[in-house]
């Protein structure tokens, strides 16, 4: 018998039980796609970057100097300039080791064998894996758009729609199978990526769940939305 999803609704009648069997079409696919790791970076560099990161989240591009960071790091403005070009260049770099690859690492997830339910459920989790390993740099690109530059606000978007293009093409597959009966794609994938976004602004690693339980929650809370109950339930 497979792994049971459990539903992170409060509902518990016929229509949406607390929890369900899988059927094959939900058990966990043999391709498995890897988990993101950070990357470890040591150095002047990459001090500068991280400082970089959290001052962004706190206070946004706008509102971050170049004196800031060096000031928090304790440094002259010039060794920022021995790395960086300026702020833009050190936003590009952020962008660089972070968030840029989403689209790759979801397309190659998607891209894998199995049927469609199969290879949905494999994006979602690569999606979340990504996301718990650059939290604070997702969350500054894909969710707090004010806070971003001309340059980055524009990298953001088409980060977002490539991302958006896997969703749209994985829902319609499903649609096309009869699993999804809405033929209105690209409004679910839109639902379903406010549901994987908003998971940036709560989730804690230091939480009472393990990465993988959380991960489990919300890929059988967004199956639900998407499909419903699995064949052979009302």
């Amino acid at each position: 018998m497979g792994a049971r999803l459990t539903w992170a609704g409060s509902r518990t009648n016929d229509r949406y039980p607390s929890a369900i069997e899988e059927t094959e079409m939900f058990e966990t696919p043999a391709v498995a796609v890897a988990e993101a790791e950070p990357v470890e970076r040591t150095g002047r560099r990459e001090e500068l970057l991280q400082t970089a990161v959290d001052l962004f989240a706190a206070k946004g591009f706008k509102g971050t100097s170049i004196r800031d960071i060096a000031s928090t790091l304790g440094v002259s403005v010039s060794v920022i300039y021995h790395y960086f070009t300026n702020k833009e260049g050190l936003w590009s770099a952020i962008l660089d080791y972070s968030v840029k690859g989403l689209p790759d690492r979801l397309e190659k997830a998607a891209a894998g064998g199995g049927h469609a339910l199969e290879r949905f459920r494999r994006v979602l989790r690569a999606h979340l894996a990504a996301s718990s390993a650059y939290q604070k740099e997702s969350k500054i690109f894909l969710i707090d758009y004010d806070r971003m530059s001309a340059s980055g606000d524009q990298a953001s978007k088409a980060i977002q729609k490539r991302v958006l293009d896997v969703y749209v093409e994985l829902l319609e597959a499903l649609h096309a199978e009869g699993l999804v009966k809405s033929p209105h794609t690209k409004i679910l994938a839109f639902n379903v990526l406010g549901v994987v976004n908003w998971y940036l602004r709560w989730y804690r690693s230091d939480g009472p769940m393990s990465p993988e339980e959380v991960y489990e929650e919300i890929v059988a809370f967004v199956l639900y939305g998407v499909i419903g109950a699995p064949p052979g339930r009302s």
